[in-house]
């Protein structure tokens, strides 16, 4: 994901130096996006980018607009809006709330789900503007310091309880099968910490550069800005399955697992989806659009940073 730093650029093109995005090259895997129905479309002002599905809907990020806003998933109409300055680095769902980093004031925000009220904030924030935010084993879990430090956040006090140390340049996180799994983009490393202990207890060397990861189907799979590969690593085994080619290189992008498929977003490349049980890529949409990619609700859920707007996309069409 790419946060909009004052006036929105085009969006799909690359940043001067970046490796050229090329998507697959395996004929009849590609589509243009333009093919794509949504089955609602939600208007979000600003430049609508990190996203968390609930049980309910979505609540999606706009830094410009300094908000966080709720789509309802029952009725696809836009919902209550929550205040936070800056959002970035992710939303986390858990514990009754939404959870919001602020780059604005580096404080995280606890927003009552409810009535989108910030009804704490947490004094820390997010090691990069690019980064993630997790929940699980009774807490919150967030990336605070560049040079490699890994924060649980007790939501019953609201405050760190814990500061556990992983590899310098490590920015982002996310839970599954009982870890923290952090991706260490400096050193080209997922990273599994154990809760119960509070340590990392294993490394795993993935594709070049990873930053943006999911977890499901017993797995952890790392976006790779390095060369636009997706690393699959078994949950149990700690080992690498597979790295697989998704032709989609450099900064920006995400990655979710849900609704059958592993989907990942890129500027110029907004929807590529990943089969999980074959690892490889079953298709890929090019054109305009993405950022912001979740899936969930029987729903792919995908930004339009540029065109201010969330898609509600069938995952059963895609």
């Amino acid at each position: 994901m790419r946060r909009a730093i004052g006036v929105l650029v085009a969006c799909a093109a690359l940043h001067a130096g970046e490796p050229v995005r090329k998507g697959v090259q395996t004929p009849g895997i590609q589509r243009s996006i333009s093919e794509v129905r949504p089955s609602a479309t939600f208007v979000v002002e600003g430049a609508p980018d990190w996203m968390v599905v609930t049980e309910t809907g979505v609540w999606v990020a706009s830094e410009p607009r300094n908000q966080v806003t709720f789509l309802d998933g029952r009725t696809n109409k836009t919902g209550i809006n929550a205040t936070v300055p800056k959002p970035c680095s992710g939303l986390a769902s858990g514990f009754g709330s939404i959870w919001s980093p602020s780059c604005g004031d580096h404080i995280l925000k606890r927003i009552d789900a409810s009535t989108g009220r910030v009804v704490a904030s947490v004094p820390v924030g997010p090691a990069d503007s690019e980064g993630g935010i997790a929940a699980g084993a009774g807490s919150i879990w967030m990336l605070t310091d560049p040079q490699g430090m890994l924060s649980r956040i007790d939501p019953t006090t609201n405050r760190v309880v814990q500061r556990i140390t992983v590899p310098d340049g490590s920015f982002a996180c996310t839970f599954g099968d009982g870890a923290v799994w952090v991706s260490c983009t400096r050193h080209s490393l997922l990273v599994r910490v154990d809760p119960s202990t509070n340590r990392a207890v294993a490394q795993v060397r993935v594709g070049p550069q990873p930053r943006f990861l999911t977890a499901g189907g017993g797995a952890v799979w790392t976006l790779n800005q390095g060369d636009g590969s997706i690393s699959r690593v078994d949950t149990r085994s700690n080992a690498l399955v597979a790295n697989i080619e998704a032709g989609v290189p450099g900064t920006g992008g995400e990655i979710a697992y849900g609704e059958g498929g592993v989907w990942v977003t890129m500027f110029g490349f907004p929807i590529t989806r990943i089969d999980p049980e074959s690892n490889r890529v079953s298709r890929q949409w090019t054109g305009s659009g993405g950022d912001s990619i979740r899936a969930g609700l029987g729903s792919v859920w995908l930004t339009d940073l540029k065109g201010e707007r969330v898609m509600r996309i069938d995952s059963g069409k895609l």
